[in-house]
């Protein structure tokens, strides 16, 4: 069995649901103190996050990712219990397998690797590994993040390793995500009989006009690297039931998935433009949930794809698809990050896995990474 196997396995069997870490980090320190590291715990609330850090020169690659997992949904459901790593059909199962601890266990030992075919190597490697990613994201990278800003900690490069890949490993690489921001809209009307609209107000046919144009808006022409902003409604509520009463209001819910050709504040002014436009009385209340990265094609962009190229033959395509994560905190101090790791089919789903014939692949595009930047 390889070193990376053997690491994606007994990571597996640590049931880190989030915001629990259950010992992952630990088993990373373990491993990394050896090869030079200097590590620390950075607890936040019920949060372990890992700051590890080797050498002081830059340019500083740093590898990202976090140790807890969705909850496992129906136990039932699975073929095998979803913390028992289990073999079938050359892929390996476990809740986790594919988000992310074989991206974590292939970082670790593409590392090892690294270092001891090249122990003089030129600036310096890191690792910044939260338990707190598929939660609120409050207490986790984030924090990490502020940090090292206040102390002054340049960070290059960075690779998170969140499931990219498509139809094989290596065929696509994130270098952005969208941004997101929700609205809970409020039209307020006045509730009566439907029988005497003279003497009510339906908010609903109050709503209608500015609705319409919402929908037909078209806030950006996204970019060379994005499809343009979306804007999308999820709920409306109103009405008490009855068959005869106007109601008195109507609630909706709308999101933002916005890229870099918009800003969060520029979207809210427009969308409060129309309302205004239409002389709704409303309360609306905005949740940002993250703002948009990208990382144009460069540097650290080129390393990966040659790495990508050298171990598969694909070559790689840029994409910002998909939905947030981690990498929008950390592009706040780092120029350059971009997300590559494994197939992202079985994902969050029962019965999550990766195909056994990934997994040193992928720590060798790691480890290949590093030497295109660092020798």
């Amino acid at each position: 069995m390889s070193k990376t196997l053997a690491l994606t396995e007994q990571l597996i069997a640590l049931d880190s649901v989030t915001p629990e870490d259950k010992g992952c980090q630990r088993t990373l320190i373990s491993l990394l103190e050896p090869l030079g590291f200097t590590c620390e715990t950075i607890q936040s609330g019920d949060v372990t996050n890992l700051w590890a850090r080797r050498g002081t020169a830059q340019p500083l690659v740093v590898f990202a990712g976090h140790t807890d997992v969705v909850p496992t949904g129906p136990v039932a459901q699975w073929h095998s219990a979803p913390f028992t790593p289990t073999h079938r059909d050359g892929k390996l199962f476990g809740r986790g397998a594919a988000d992310m601890k074989t991206s974590i266990a292939a970082f670790v030992v593409a590392v090892e690797e690294f270092i001891a075919a090249h122990p003089e190597h030129n600036g310096s490697i890191g690792f910044l590994i939260t338990s707190d990613e598929e939660g609120p994201a409050t207490d986790g990278t984030v924090v990490v993040c502020d940090m090292l800003k206040a102390r002054g900690e340049q960070l290059d490069y960075c690779i998170v390793g969140e499931p990219t890949s498509v139809g094989a490993l290596g065929d696509t690489i994130k270098n952005g995500r969208r941004g997101t921001m929700s609205g809970k809209l409020t039209i307020k009307g006045v509730q009566g009989h439907i029988a005497y609209p003279q003497l009510a107000k339906n908010p609903i046919h109050l709503f209608a006009p500015a609705m319409a144009e919402l929908v037909a808006e078209v806030w950006d022409h996204g970019n060379e690297y994005y499809l343009p902003t979306s804007w999308q409604m999820s709920n409306i509520h109103s009405g008490t039931g009855a068959s005869n009463v106007i109601p008195g209001d109507a609630v909706i819910d709308f999101n933002f998935r916005f890229c870099t050709a918009s800003t969060a504040e520029g979207l809210q002014q427009r969308v409060h433009a129309i309302l205004d436009k239409h002389r709704l009385d409303y309360d609306l209340k905005w949740t940002i949930g993250g703002h948009p990265f990208l990382t144009p094609k460069g540097d650290l962009s080129d390393a990966l794809a040659d790495a990508i190229r050298a171990e598969t033959g694909l070559e790689t395509e840029l994409s910002t698809t998909g939905g947030t994560s981690d990498g929008r905190f950390i592009a706040k101090i780092c120029p350059q990050v971009v997300e590559f790791g494994p197939p992202n089919a079985s994902i969050h789903k029962i019965d999550e896995h990766i195909e056994v014939q990934y997994i040193d692949p992928l720590k060798n595009i790691y480890r290949r990474t590093l030497e295109n930047l660092l020798t």
